[in-house]
């Protein structure tokens, strides 16, 4: 039996952990990713009585244990030089990797961070110093972390294979360290796979320096930045600037079979959009 495709969106938490997993089948997702708090805080609610065990459960109903994903709040700046922001940060980011630990959400997203002046060795250090301490954390077995790849706007961290590459190897416990490739922003940083020729040799590349092997997720984004932009701007499936053949070869692609490949798209409360970008992809699958 072949490893299917996993194809899902970044579900919201209102209401609960549990209701994001109602969410993500009602468009027929079959991976899932979520905030563990709110992402513009850095006060974590409580979760609720009976929280965890309702999301996992639910996970489990719904045929998504193992394929969830979540995505660290955006406040967290791992690289920064400022000790204050670096110890806020890290401390923040070792409370939502143990609340995927209780999860049983295996994958943490983050964004690299910024160097924020101090130079691109300087921020990479701070950030695999983070990562350490994180992962030595207690109650975090069973979790590990994704590095994403960015679009390397300004002073931000993660937007060559080779930045992201140096800090996976400085990590202590390099079996729970991955990345995550966001097409929106591999496009923005200038990285070209929108034919079957470039889509060869830029993975061509990111295996030499990254590894296939620690390439764990993906967000399937289209962007309206063009190539080399550097912007961050995520637009729907087919109408941006990666266009419907770099996601055609992306969905079709049997090295990524089984890994969660998420949209991370503007969507109204219906989630239409959700189900127009899915649908979308599906059709793109080979028959």
């Amino acid at each position: 039996m072949s490893t299917p495709v996993r194809l899902g969106a970044h579900m919201s938490i209102a209401g609960g952990l549990p209701e994001a997993v109602a969410r993500a089948s009602s468009v027929g997702a079959t991976a899932l990713q979520v905030f563990v708090k709110s992402a513009s805080q850095w006060r974590a609610r409580p979760l609720a009585p009976g929280e965890a065990e309702a999301f996992r459960t639910a996970t489990g109903a719904a045929g998504l244990a193992g394929h969830v994903l979540a995505h660290s709040s955006y406040l967290i700046n791992l690289a920064s030089p400022d000790d204050a922001l670096w110890e806020r940060s890290t401390a923040a980011f070792v409370e939502e990797l143990q609340r995927c630990a209780l999860l049983a959400i295996p994958w943490l997203v983050v964004h690299p961070g910024s160097h924020m002046g101090a130079g691109e060795e300087a921020g990479l250090a701070r950030l695999a110093a983070a990562l350490d301490v994180a992962l030595e954390a207690p109650a975090t077995e069973g979790a590990g972390v994704l590095l994403e790849i960015t679009a390397g706007q300004g002073r931000s961290l993660g937007g060559t294979f080779e930045q992201v590459a140096q800090v996976l190897d400085r990590v202590r416990q390099r079996a729970r360290v991955g990345a995550c490739f966001d097409t929106c922003h591999a496009l923005a940083a200038g990285y070209e796979f929108r034919d079957a020729v470039s889509y060869g040799e830029t993975f061509a590349h990111l295996d030499a320096t990254i590894g296939l092997p620690r390439l764990r997720a993906f967000h399937l984004n289209d962007s309206r930045g063009a190539l080399g932009s550097r912007v961050d701007r995520h637009a729907h499936i087919g109408r941006g600037e990666v266009g419907l053949e770099t996601f055609r070869l992306l969905v079709n692609d049997r090295r990524f079979r089984g890994l969660p490949m998420v949209i991370e798209t503007e969507k109204g409360d219906d989630l239409a959009e959700d189900r127009e970008n899915l649908a979308v992809l599906r059709s793109l699958l080979a028959r």
